[in-house]
């Protein structure tokens, strides 16, 4: 993985360097930081290195900036500044046009227009594109298609000029062109703070950038109201949380406005006046909600106990039922293994009341309960409908059930914007809805599903309460059960059959705070100890690849695409970033015939595996989702990828950033899914993510094998540190308000 350059060339003289872009050799795509080759009108190659976000391979560019020697990699050109550089020739033009960089335009249509109209070219596709269908083989249609995607790339472009113009890098054009098109320029410099606000993976500190740029005092109100969003924002896609107390807010825009506290308190009543956010009294103390985010919460609490509370039954034939007959039958008739005391009372409450939790670890017999209640539900004739999360979990609930199960955004036919097809004003048809994996709903998808229950309908919320929360904001299976309103069955007891199981045994021994057994004799948990000294990240990397490429499909019946990596982190050494480029490498290499396709800052090639960063309603493939890639059209710039539920999926290049490589991914986006085998660094370095409920999630993940690759040091404190990181929520105390007459004192 490229470096920045450490050497100083501060005292080097300016320079201008001009070139084609042969190949990009590194590309972050976070940061934009760039290492390039070019070659020169002299056919001398140049390795260029700085912020070059947006330029690709076959473009000519002038770079401007110092020349200066890099002690590993030997004399480099260290880039301030460039531009792009329309070729002259007719040669340089046809390379130019059939680069890959004009959508639809791929190397023999651009032989052929290069062949009508010579030196031309590129003035007649600007000017006159009408002319295109003189071109043999380019009808109108495709015509008017080059034409729109050369208007697109040159309005990028601008936007590209006009960003570099005020200091920020141009990883973020097409981003912004694609959301306010031609008037992108207009809207960056008359309200950048909007970009925060508009745009996905442009934050706040690159809008604040442009704003100082703009001249945009530090104590403008527009950026204190803009940094105040920010910081709620903030705190609910990375900590979770659904509020913050007025004091705790206030502190946290002033670290990051870098003003005092009365000029941000001065400047909240500008939210409130947009009615961006509201505040409520939480025992004396001003809890300030980001409009959506507390709404959200409010519904779901409303829902909730409306749905409690009605008189309407759709499921009344089970107040009547002979249990000990059901129960007789279900084991005699459907080979259903002998309930336990709670499954029996877990079955009795989700078919007698309308809203049931039930949680439990691995191996207590969740599964059975809910296959249980599942088969009496259609043995009676009331419909059921079953949902999860995310995609594998809903194969699973399926076949748990042998009946089918949706994902809950393909259930409620959830479109563009985040509205559903499905609401209170045309509810689901079902009597019983059964949510798997709800300690991943997030408070939006969990209000989203109560408004489209229906009334007197019963729903079944299924989870392990133990796992790590929600990836977005709220804790909804936490509360719920907090909240000690809404029936609850916690199933505790290992069957004797899972403890077999090492991996069951070892996920109860870390969720009681004790260290996992492992040893020669344990065949399906493995814990692989690294060195503490002298490089343990990198040690453990390397140990990661030889397990997945050599060492587990040797020793267990295994391919490496049923082997999944999990870590605690995205960075460092051992994080899901290096190890993407080191899996890469070592399960699916640059070969004769292999396409590849570096796109946002990553290179990809047919047969990566990949996984969704965000929401995608139009093309229907949401967070979490895990794909391979079948091919990539260089010429239409279009992904083909295979989803892990079969479905094919075509993913404009353009909107590839939304997606990683998931070779390794965070124990986070494991949530909700299942895997054959887990391989897990576990190390010092990680130590900020070092949690009990992280460990026992990524253990959980594993259907046959658990590796660690692992400091002892770390898996002991994460072990011990049961301390869960507070979310701000207030689902819980809600209910309570609604319903005191269940609420537990």
């Amino acid at each position: 993985m490229a470096q920045s350059p450490t050497f100083n060339a501060s005292d080097a003289p300016h320079a201008t360097v001009q070139g084609v872009v042969e190949r990009i050799t590194y590309q972050n795509p976070t940061s934009g930081y760039t290492v390039l080759k070019l070659k020169t009108p002299r056919g001398a190659e140049v390795a260029a290195v700085g912020q070059l976000s947006g330029v690709n391979p076959g473009e000519r560019i002038q770079l401007e900036g110092v020349w200066a020697s890099h002690p590993q990699h030997g004399r480099q050109f260290r880039v301030s500044g460039f531009r792009t550089v329309l070729p002259a020739t007719v040669e340089g033009i046809r390379k130019y046009l059939g680069s890959g960089l004009i959508r639809g335009v791929g190397p023999v249509t651009a032989r052929r227009i290069v062949e009508h109209f010579g030196a031309e070219a590129l003035e007649v596709i600007d000017e006159e594109p009408e002319r295109l269908r003189e071109v043999h083989g380019l009808g109108a249609k495709r015509a008017e298609s080059i034409s729109a995607a050369w208007v697109e790339q040159r309005a990028i472009k601008d936007v590209m000029v006009c960003l570099q113009s005020l200091g920020v890098h141009t990883g973020h054009a097409v981003r912004i062109y694609r959301q306010y098109g031609d008037e992108a320029v207009e809207i960056v410099r008359t309200d950048p703070y909007r970009l925060a606000r508009d745009i996905w993976g442009i934050g706040f500190k690159t809008a604040d950038s442009i704003g100082a740029a703009l001249g945009i005092p530090p104590d403008a109100p527009q950026r204190l109201a803009a940094g105040l969003r920010h910081t709620l924002s903030t705190a609910a896609d990375d900590n979770g949380h659904v509020y913050l107390p007025r004091p705790v807010l206030i502190e946290n825009a002033s670290q990051l406005l870098g003003c005092d506290a009365v000029q941000i308190e001065d400047a909240l009543p500008l939210l409130f006046e947009a009615r961006d956010v509201f505040v409520e009294v939480q025992d004396d103390e001003e809890a300030i909600y980001l409009a959506p985010l507390g709404g959200s919460e409010i519904g779901a609490a409303q829902r909730v106990a409306r749905l409690m509370e009605s008189e309407f039954d759709r499921m009344k034939v089970f107040q009547t039922v002979d249990w000990e007959v059901a129960f007789r039958w279900l084991a005699d008739d459907q080979g259903v293994p002998p309930l336990a005391e709670r499954q029996v009372d877990a079955v009795k409450l989700a078919l007698t009341n309308r809203v049931t939790v039930l949680t439990g670890g691995p191996g207590t017999g969740k599964s059975t309960t809910v296959r249980s209640i599942v088969t009496l539900a259609r043995a009676k004739r009331t419909s059921v409908i079953l949902a999860a999360p995310t995609g594998r979990a809903a194969k699973r609930l399926s076949e748990i059930t042998g009946h089918p199960a949706k994902t809950i955004h393909r259930l409620l036919k959830l479109q563009p914007g985040g509205s559903a097809a499905f609401d209170e004003h045309n509810p689901l048809d079902a009597d019983l809805i059964v949510v798997d994996e709800t300690s991943m709903l997030d408070i939006y998808l969990f209000n989203t599903l109560m408004r489209a229950l229906p009334a007197g309908g019963h729903l079944l919320l299924v989870g392990d309460a133990d796992q790590l929360p929600s990836v977005g904001p709220g804790n909804v299976l936490h509360d719920l059960i907090e909240s000690g309103v809404v029936p609850l069955v916690r199933l505790d007891a290992v069957f004797r059959q899972a403890e077999e199981s090492a991996i069951i045994r070892n996920a109860h021994r870390i969720n009681h705070g004790e260290m996992p057994q492992t040893g020669r004799q344990i065949r399906d948990f493995a814990l692989l100890r690294v060195a503490d000294e002298p490089n343990p990240g990198e040690t453990a990397a390397e140990l990661v690849q030889d397990l997945v490429k050599r060492r587990l499909p040797q020793a267990y019946d295994l391919s490496p695409d049923q082997i999944q990596v999990l870590c605690p982190m995205n960075g460092g050494p051992a994080g899901t970033r290096r190890l993407n480029e080191l899996l890469q490498e070592a399960l699916n290499p640059l070969a004769p015939g292999r396409q590849e396709a570096r796109v946002a800052g990553r290179l990809y090639r047919v047969g990566d595996r990949i996984i969704a960063l965000r929401n995608n309603y139009q093309l229907e493939i949401f967070n979490g989702d895990m794909a391979t890639v079948r091919a990539l059209n260089l010429v239409d710039q279009v992904m083909q990828l295979e989803l892990d539920d079969g479905r094919m999926l075509a993913v404009p290049f353009a909107q590839l950033d939304e997606f990683t490589h998931a070779f390794a991914i965070s124990v986070h986006r494991a949530q909700g899914s299942e895997f054959r085998a887990v391989v897990m660094p576990v190390l010092m370095s990680n130590y900020v993510m070092l949690q009990r409920n992280l460990l026992y999630t990524a253990v959980t993940r594993a259907r046959e094998l658990v590796v660690l690759v692992a400091q002892p040091k770390a898996v002991a404190i994460a072990v011990r540190n049961d301390r869960i990181s507070q979310r701000y929520t207030s689902l819980a105390r809600r209910l309570q308000g609604l319903l005191p007459d269940l609420a537990t004192p």
